[in-house]
């Protein structure tokens, strides 16, 4: 994901969730915030129970519709890019929106590889200005280490989704994806910036 993809993802493949609701569209605007996280979860879970037999390409389909609903990948597209996302045209916009997502897919797809039985708990839900939510959980690692991975949520209509993810509490997901773009947009622009998310996404989904 960010600078420490590998711990988050590692961290976030650790969760084990038992009895939670599916992540639905139906159901995604009637659920808290707290409520999302935990069906996400179970969601994951369940890929990576399969994991091996779903191989990469199995494991990206199954996750595509969960990480899309759960995410808000064109608001964080628009934050990630910053003040210069109106100046792109609408073609710029949505190629940037698609590569991100893909990536987005398929570094999932390429981390949850397994599970061995690591433990998710849901700390507290904290309100943050203007009307966002902030839910804090823990991870347990199966030797006891526990991980915290907090999820900042907004409401846009059809739910709460996930805008930002702050692993140990402080390290933004958001922040770091502003420096990538922001490096990239400035060397080469917004079309050097749609090709390197989408040969992240190729390298990720080529294993």
């Amino acid at each position: 994901m960010f600078s420490r993809r590998w711990i988050l993802a590692v961290s976030m493949a650790a969760v084990a969730l038992i009895g939670l609701a599916p992540l639905t569209a139906t159901g995604a605007s009637a659920q808290s915030a707290a409520d999302r996280i935990g069906a996400f979860y179970g969601a994951l879970i369940q890929t990576m129970q399969q994991a091996q037999t779903l191989g990469i390409n199995g494991r990206y389909d199954r996750l595509a519709p969960v990480l899309s609903d759960i995410y808000d990948i064109p608001s964080m597209s628009r934050a990630a890019v910053g003040r210069s996302w109106g100046a792109l045209n609408p073609a710029q916009q949505a190629g940037i929106i698609d590569a991100f997502t893909r990536m987005m897919i398929a570094n999932y797809a390429k981390q949850f590889d397994g599970f061995s039985g690591e433990r998710f708990e849901i700390l507290q839900t904290i309100d943050r200005a203007p009307a966002d939510k902030l839910v804090k959980t823990h991870i347990i690692q199966s030797n006891g280490k526990s991980v915290a991975l907090d999820y900042l949520m907004r409401n846009n209509g059809a739910g709460w989704k996930i805008v930002d993810v702050y692993l140990d509490g402080t390290i933004s997901e958001l922040a770091s994806r502003r420096a990538e773009f922001s490096a990239i947009l400035k060397s080469g622009g917004p079309d050097t910036l749609i090709n390197s998310l989408r040969r992240q996404g190729d390298k990720l989904l080529a294993g």
